[in-house]
C-alpha cells in the first residue's frame, strides 16, 4: 500500500471516529465500525499498515516475518479474521530433534523436556506446577483481584525464581524462556503479570509449544497481510505518513491534529503502542495516573533476525530447526523456511539484554553474531546464507520496542483498572489492552472488536 497523506481540510464535517494507528487493532476497529455504520477516519504515522507485523521479501521471492507472525490454537479472532480475509495457514516446521546447548555440549532431545538433565528436570517442572497454580487463579479481567495480587505485583519473575528454583541451570532455563515470551528481562517485569500473561495464553506449555501451541502456523503471505487486507477494504478511510501529535477534547467532541492538519470527530481510538502515546499531546492533559500507567509499561528489546539458504540442510540432519541455549545471545531459533521448502530459512532471536547489547554493534558486527551462533548450533554450512535480514524494533520511530509492552512491578495493583477505561471520548485499543491473548495478534484483534462494540453503543 503507497503512502497517502490526510489532505482533509480543517471545515470538513465532523467525522465519527479517528482511529490513530493502523495496525492490527486500528484496522480491525476501523472496519468492525464502518460495519455499524459509522464514518471512520484511520491515521498511521509509518508509510505503511501492519504495526507490529512486517513482511520482508527475500531475493527468490521468499516471504518472511521480520515482525509477529505466529497464530496457534484458541486465536480464534485472528483465525477467523484472516479466513474471513481469504487468507490461509501452514503449520510450522517442527519434525525432527531439536537442539540446547548446555555448558558448552549440544544435546539433541525430541520429548518435552528440552533435553535437561533429571534434577533440573524435577525443578522446573516443579515450578512451574507451582506457576500454572498461581496463574490459574488470576482473573483475566481483573488480575489486581488475584490472591496475594499485592504481593505478587511487588515482586519480579527474577526474584520469585530466585526463591522457588534450587538449581542453576533451572533459573537459566527459566531466564531463557522468560526472554523468549517477553524480549525482556526476568529482573523487568512483575510476577503478577506474568502469572496474568500466562493464564491469558492459556498455559506455559501453550505459550512455549510449537505444535499445538502459539507458534503452531504461519499465514500465507505473511502476517501483515491481514492488515493490508484490511486496509483495502477500507480504501481512502486509511491515511499514511500522518501521525497524530495532538488530541484536543471539548463538549463537541475531540479535535486530531498533526503537522499535516488537524479533523474533528465525535470519538477518538488511540491504538498504539504504549511507549509512543506520550508523544501525543493531550488537552485537557491525560490523568496522573494514566500517565503513569503508560510509563511504566515498556516494551521489550527485540532484534529478529533470519538468514536464507539454498535448502533447509539441518533437516537432511534429522533436526527441526530449534535449538536454545542460556549462554549465547542468539538464545532461541526456528526453521523459518517456505511452506514448500523450496529454500531454507533459519530464524533466530536477539532479546532482552543480548538485545541491548547487540544493537549498540554495527550493522557488520552484528551479523557475524548471529551467522557464528547459527553455525555453533547447525555446523559449517550455516557459515555462508544465501541472504540476511534484521529488524531492530526499538528503532522504529512509531513503534519503539517489540513485541508487546510488559507491566513493572506495582503496575497492576496502581493502574491496571485504566488499561481500558476510556479517558473522556478517547478510547484505547491494542494487545495489550486484551485479557486474552494479551501481547499477540490475536490480542490485538480483540482489542479492535472490543473498542468497536464500545463505541457503537455509545453513538
Amino acid at each position: 500500500m503507497s503512502p497517502r497523506r490526510y489532505v482533509r481540510p480543517v471545515s470538513a464535517d465532523l467525522t465519527d471516529v479517528a482511529i490513530v494507528g493502523a495496525g492490527l487493532a486500528g484496522l480491525t476497529a476501523a472496519r468492525e465500525l464502518r460495519r455499524a455504520g459509522l464514518e471512520v477516519v484511520v491515521l498511521e504515522a509509518q508509510d505503511r499498515v501492519g504495526g507490529r507485523t512486517l513482511n520482508h521479501t527475500f531475493d527468490d521471492g521468499t516471504v518472511v516475518e521480520v515482525g509477529g507472525q505466529w497464530v496457534g490454537p484458541t486465536q480464534d479472532r485472528l483465525i477467523a479474521l484472516a479466513d474471513e480475509l481469504g487468507i490461509g495457514t501452514y503449520p510450522s516446521w517442527d519434525e525432527g530433534e531439536h537442539l540446547i546447548e548446555l555448558s558448552g555440549v549440544l544435546r539433541r532431545y525430541d520429548d518435552e523436556y528440552f533435553g535437561l538433565p533429571l534434577p533440573t528436570m524435577i525443578d522446573v517442572g516443579v515450578a512451574q506446577a507451582r506457576i500454572e497454580r498461581l496463574a490459574g487463579r488470576v482473573p483475566l479481567d481483573t488480575p489486581w483481584d488475584a490472591p496475594a495480587a499485592r504481593r505478587l505485583d511487588s515482586e519480579t519473575v527474577a526474584s520469585w525464581t530466585r526463591r522457588n528454583l534450587r538449581t542453576r541451570l533451572g533459573r537459566d532455563f527459566l531466564r531463557v524462556v522468560v526472554e523468549a515470551v517477553f524480549s525482556a528481562e526476568p529482573e523487568d517485569i512483575s510476577m503478577l503479570h506474568f502469572l496474568f500473561y500466562i493464564r491469558s495464553g492459556g498455559s506455559l506449555d501453550n505459550l512455549t509449544r510449537t505444535s499445538c501451541g502459539a507458534q503452531d502456523s504461519r499465514l500465507r503471505g505473511g502476517s501483515q497481510e491481514v492488515s493490508l487486507r484490511m486496509a483495502a477494504e477500507l480504501g481512502d478511510a486509511v491515511h499514511l505518513g500522518s501521525p497524530v501529535l495532538s488530541l484536543a477534547q471539548s463538549a463537541e467532541g475531540v479535535t486530531v491534529g498533526g503537522y499535516w492538519g488537524q479533523l474533528d470527530a465525535a470519538r477518538v481510538v488511540v491504538a498504539i503502542p504504549p511507549a509512543v502515546i506520550p508523544r501525543i499531546s493531550f488537552a485537557p492533559a491525560l490523568s496522573g495516573r494514566r500517565a503513569q500507567l503508560h510509563a511504566k509499561m515498556p516494551p521489550g528489546y527485540v532484534i529478529k533476525c533470519m538468514a536464507r539458504y539454498q535448502h533447509p540442510f539441518w533437516r537432511d540432519r534429522g533436526l527441526s530447526g530449534q535449538a536454545a541455549s542460556p549462554e549465547r545471545p542468539l538464545a532461541i531459533t526456528f526453521d523459518n523456511s517456505p511452506a514448500d521448502g523450496s529454500c531454507g530459512v533459519m530464524l533466530g532471536f536477539l532479546e532482552g539484554g543480548h538485545a541491548r547489547r547487540a544493537s549498540a554493534m554495527s550493522e557488520v558486527a552484528r551479523r557475524e553474531l548471529v551467522v557464528s551462533d547459527l553455525e555453533a548450533y547447525f555446523g559449517p554450512e550455516a557459515r555462508e546464507p544465501l541472504e540476511y535480514v534484521e529488524q531492530d524494533w526499538a528503532a522504529e520511530e512509531w513503534i519503539r520496542g517489540g513485541y508487546g509492552a510488559h507491566l513493572a512491578p506495582g503496575t497492576w495493583i496502581g493502574y491496571g483498572s485504566l488499561l481500558r477505561e476510556p479517558e473522556g471520548l478517547i478510547h484505547w485499543a491494542g494487545s495489550e489492552t486484551s485479557p486474552v491473548w494479551n501481547g499477540y495478534m490475536d490480542g490485538a484483534v480483540r482489542s479492535g472488536e472490543r473498542v468497536a462494540a464500545e463505541i457503537a453503543d455509545r453513538l
